[in-house]
């Protein structure tokens, strides 16, 4: 807000002009509001339930604490799973449960098929050059074929099975190569993990492991930590910045140079780092050398995709891939390390089918008990608590309320995977509840992790088989156990479900 209050700095021509231009934006919002007041009355349908806020802000300080999805859980047991909250001068309906959730994704979606981004999104995602970020439009359809085929289909899948068989081994070897150095330490679960995550996904996205590249426009050679940092880490960062102009569209022409500043400098490192990436591997394809890749791909059949949007395909891949596996995994072994009983149970599962040998992706559909350990983190540490934001382009009905054109809708994944009335105890993590499942697919859709309808999460089989091999093959080669302390350590970064801290774990090799 510092910048309203430099608007006494300004020229006396902004002066003028700024009031000016102030006033007209409100009367806007005044016409439009009483519009959408007439709209109302005239309705079958009555609006959801309204939480109580202050003028002018709406409920914005309520959410101060940057846990939405938990304040929108409690906000549920009061005024039901539909209810709408102003931020600002928006207006937003959250969703809580499932059947709701699903019709918006499902029966509805046509009405709210389009993406709300915030303005940091915006720079990030170049306004919407990336599948998940996109309309449901030619793009995406087009996109969405090109990384279906290439990398994230069933038969792609088989076709990069190498590179994962290969995470898992690496993982594994670094593990056994601490205990042997430091047999009393323990062990950085994330630092390692989410290293050969990031090789994986680089892999699959352009070819190779990178480990340095020089990067022109920035004039340095930059690392391999530090190519994950531009390219993973800040923009992760910067996607969760508040611009509070976000919830003030009408005064959109107020500069917030620092806000602006910082998401422009991600975006310009991001660029040039995928630039030179790609550069390097447009010269291996000119010497003759071609590998199963997005990128080979993307150049050889994508032509209608214009350069840059080919360059935020291969960024998306890269950055999905590195992270919200890492979550899923990261937070099942913290589960199993607190509970050795199940960690006991997943053991004697995985020997029963597999004996000597090492588990395999062939031997998951013999494993219930994996897929339910699996399933059940989905559930509580839902990678994503609350679906990207849209907003309804049309008037439409949702679970029996009217809701007007231009309102935003919010699915709260994590207050559906809480809600009483489906989970027994959910704030426990109990595996057991998916033991009588017969469906992996149905599964997948009931705790709505990877959405559902026309825009479920393309990366589920891959997200799927990566956690599901690691925690098998962790548990069959280790005994776990969590640091001294550790167990304290549930707080998560920001609007996301991501550990806050990483886990840390004592690991004794199983005979």
């Amino acid at each position: 807000m510092d910048t309203l209050l430099n608007l006494q700095a300004l020229p006396a021509g902004a002066a003028i002009g700024g009031p000016a231009v102030a006033l007209g934006g409100i009367t806007l919002f005044l016409i439009r509001k009483y519009v959408e007041d007439q709209k109302k009355k005239s309705s079958s349908f009555r609006p959801p339930p309204e939480v109580p806020g202050l003028p002018v802000i709406g409920n914005l300080l309520q959410l101060k604490e940057k846990k939405p999805h938990k304040t929108f859980t409690k906000w549920a047991e009061e005024y039901g799973p539909i209810y709408s909250i102003k931020t600002g001068s928006n207006t937003m309906v959250v969703l809580n449960t499932n059947d709701v959730a699903k019709e918006a994704m499902g029966t509805k979606y046509s009405s709210i098929s389009t993406r709300k981004l915030s303005n940091a999104l915006k720079i990030l995602t170049c306004d919407k050059s990336i599948v998940a970020m996109s309309d449901y439009n030619e793009f995406y359809k087009t996109a969405r074929g090109h990384l279906l085929t290439s990398t994230l289909g069933p038969n792609a899948q088989k076709r990069h099975r190498i590179h994962r068989d290969t995470m898992i081994n690496n993982i594994c070897e670094q593990f056994h190569a601490h205990v042997e150095m430091y047999p009393s330490e323990a062990v950085n679960f994330r630092k390692i993990f989410q290293s050969e995550l990031f090789g994986l996904s680089l892999k699959q996205a352009i070819g190779e492991d990178v480990k340095s590249i020089y990067v022109e426009d920035l004039g340095t050679t930059l690392s391999r930590q530090e190519i994950f940092k531009i390219l993973v880490i800040d923009p992760m960062e910067g996607a969760i910045d508040v611009d509070w102009r976000d919830f003030f569209p009408y005064l959109k022409w107020i500069p917030n140079k620092s806000f602006e500043n910082k998401i422009q400098q991600m975006h310009f490192h991001r660029q040039a780092v995928m630039k030179a990436l790609i550069e390097q591997q447009r010269k291996r394809i000119a010497s003759g050398t071609e590998i199963n890749c997005y990128l080979d791909y993307l150049l050889s059949e994508a032509k209608t995709l214009t350069e840059q949007q080919k360059l935020m395909l291969l960024w998306e891949a890269i950055i999905e891939a590195s992270d919200t596996t890492l979550v899923t995994t990261e937070w099942a072994m913290y589960e199993l390390c607190k509970d050795p009983q199940r960690q006991k149970r997943l053991l004697l599962e995985v020997q029963d089918v597999c004996g000597p040998d090492k588990l395999t992706e062939e031997k998951l559909c013999q494993l219930p008990y994996l897929a339910a350990i699996f399933h059940e983190t989905l559930r509580k540490h839902s990678p994503v608590p609350i679906v990207p934001l849209r907003y309804v382009h049309e008037d439409a009905q949702l679970g029996g309320y009217n809701i007007p054109e231009g309102t935003e809708i919010a699915i709260n994944i994590y207050g559906c995977n809480m809600d009483q009335r489906v989970w027994e105890s959910p704030d426990e993590w109990k595996p057991e509840r998916f033991l009588n499942a017969k469906d992996n697919t149905a599964e997948l859709h009931k705790t709505m992790a990877f959405g559902s309808g026309k825009r479920a999460c393309m990366g589920a089989l891959q997200a799927m088989l990566i956690s599901c091999v690691a925690i098998g093959r962790f548990v069959q080669e280790f005994e776990w156990r969590l640091k001294e302390g550790e167990e304290s350590n549930v707080d998560t970064l920001g609007l996301t479900t991501h550990k806050l801290h990483p886990l840390f774990t004592i690991i004794k090799p199983r005979n």
